[in-house]
């Protein structure tokens, strides 16, 4: 297993703050140890990341887990994922509780 040191960093507010709506401060972010998966198509994160984020509600989608059980969770967005020197822009599914 491998984990990482990823910052999550609220989308809508970094494109808030590029266009002076909000200042860089009221940016919405957080740094989190996250397993690293590489055979996942989907990001999950948890309630709690997405509370302190205040992700907003996009869809709900059905997914399936490492031991082949298939529920549906919601799926929020946008998040950009930092690490190093990389980042990304991308949806969550939000699993719940603090799992």
């Amino acid at each position: 297993m491998i984990y990482a040191e990823i910052e999550f960093i609220n989308g809508d507010d970094l494109a808030f703050a590029r266009r002076y709506i909000i200042g860089e401060e009221e940016i919405r972010r957080m740094k989190a140890t996250a397993l690293v998966d590489t055979g996942s198509y989907m990001l999950f994160i948890n309630e709690n990341i997405q509370e302190q984020l205040q992700l907003p509600f996009l869809e709900k989608r059905k997914g399936q887990m490492a031991d082949g059980s298939i529920k549906e969770y919601e799926v929020v967005g946008p998040v950009e994922l930092k690490f190093k020197n990389r980042r990304t822009v991308i949806n969550a599914m939000v699993l719940p509780g603090n799992n």
